[in-house]
């Protein structure tokens, strides 16, 4: 028989459903009728070895992108910002008063919405009420999520007189045209001025977001981004490629019927293997599956690595996720139920799920195999499983397929592995989870 023709394997598309794995069991496992289980978790004596967080959500935003899929709010006036700064000091509040918060902060993080969005005077009066409860002073990262178009020298020096040790600013693209198209509010040359303010003030550590694959995104634009970027020379760099969640502007447009605007994931895996080869050529170091750093040590990322090595972490404000002691929630996700309850004096818990010992396993897996590497000792120590054991079948899957190697007790993805990083890991899932929406 005469040789068949081989077909080209035709570009995976990026559709509609959620890619980007934060959090095990998927979401869609917390349940309503749990979150009496929360209420009780936050009242216990926390395990004296177990490091905190803390996660303060601001969730305003000068406009949604079309990408977002985060609860945040473009239509609130400042009497509906203060209302919201009320409710969060009160649920601090009443969270201080707990056996939960009887331990140091590891990390805070302001993230969002757009915690630069509240100005200079907004932000001073609430670090001025929270610390009447709570202090991140011995905190060993302090994190804000910022908006460049929202950010003026005085705002910026606020923000770091709050004792904020990383700044994140939110720049995605350095095309204005492509910013525009994808419903960013600011545009480059704002990029610039916060940049150059934030150094003048000294933070510790400034870390710039990109994302490969927005609308109108092309090989030479995002070639010209990682230029502009390394000219920058930021301490760390977050790469995300773009996804589309059921609830953003384009994924409504896409289950309307129309065609997926977004790059292929192909094309969007060359991206971010571009941006690596050229950010290691500047001597940059991979971190994780999204984040290269300079070598230095204000380059760790606390927030991150305690989350995915079992750190309790209370999440506040509406919709915020928190995990305490082993114990999955979510505060409720309306504006309005949020800030009743607080000022009922209630804790604002909406949905929970208690893990087993096995989902807690799972957990800290998929989401430290999201840097690149995981130490079988770990879960040796920390689980007495051996991960071999366990999931040899999938191990050795992904080992075929060339995505990750296994020498000793050193689990590696390869690079190939590390740009499709989040497509790996439900195969590390439950069962039962793997079929399961995740959201």
């Amino acid at each position: 028989m005469p040789d068949l023709p081989i077909q080209p394997r035709r570009p995976q598309p990026t559709e509609v459903g959620t890619y980007f794995v934060s959090n095990y069991p998927p979401f869609s496992a917390w349940k309503p009728e749990f979150a009496d289980e929360a209420q009780r978790a936050v009242r216990q004596p926390p395990a004296p070895d177990t490091p905190l967080g803390l996660y303060l959500h601001i969730p305003f935003c000068r406009k949604r992108c079309k990408f977002c899929y985060f609860r945040v709010y473009t239509d609130k006036n400042a009497s509906d910002v203060e209302t919201y700064l009320d409710a969060l000091t009160r649920e601090i509040e009443l969270y201080s008063r707990l056996p939960v918060m009887k331990r140091p902060f590891r990390f805070a993080y302001f993230g969002g919405g757009t915690p630069s969005f509240l100005s200079a005077q907004q932000l001073a009066s609430l670090v001025a009420r929270l610390r009447r409860y709570i202090s991140w002073d011995d905190a060993e990262e302090v994190t804000f999520e910022c908006e460049p178009g929202t950010l003026q020298r005085h705002k910026l020096a606020a923000i770091r007189e709050m004792g904020v040790t990383r700044l994140s600013l939110g720049i995605e693209n350095f095309n204005d045209a492509i910013l525009e198209e994808n419903g960013r509010a600011h545009l480059s040359a704002e990029v610039y001025r916060a940049y150059d303010w934030a150094r003048e003030i000294g933070f510790p550590q400034i870390n710039v977001d990109l994302i490969a694959g927005m609308v109108g995104e092309t090989s030479a634009n995002w070639s010209d981004c990682l230029t502009r970027t390394i000219a920058l020379q930021p301490d760390s760099v977050t790469i995300y490629q773009m996804e589309l969640p059921y609830n953003t502007v384009i994924s409504k447009g896409i289950l309307a019927g129309g065609e997926s605007p977004v790059a292929s994931w192909d094309q969007k895996r060359a991206w971010v293997r571009e941006a690596f080869d050229r950010l290691i050529a500047a001597g940059y170091e991979i971190s994780s599956a999204y984040t290269l750093t300079r070598p230095s040590d204000r380059s760790r990322f606390v927030y991150r690595d305690s989350l995915w090595h079992g750190a309790d972490m209370l999440g506040t404000g509406v919709a915020s996720f928190s995990h305490v002691a082993g114990l999955h929630y979510q505060n409720v996700d309306q504006f309005d139920d949020y800030v009743a309850r607080l000022r009922d004096g209630r804790l604002p818990v909406q949905r929970a799920l208690r893990m087993t010992p096995e989902e807690r396993l799972v957990r800290e897996l998929v989401l430290q195999l999201k840097l690149g590497r995981v130490d079988a000792g770990y879960f040796r120590q920390k689980f007495d499983v051996e991960l071999k054991s366990v999931f040899a079948e999938t191990l050795s899957r992904h080992t075929a397929d060339g995505w990750l190697t296994v020498e000793g007790d050193a689990i590696r993805l390869t690079r190939d592995g590390l740009l499709r990083a989040d497509a790996l890991l439900p195969a590390f899932f439950h069962p039962q989870h793997r079929v399961a929406r995740y959201t």
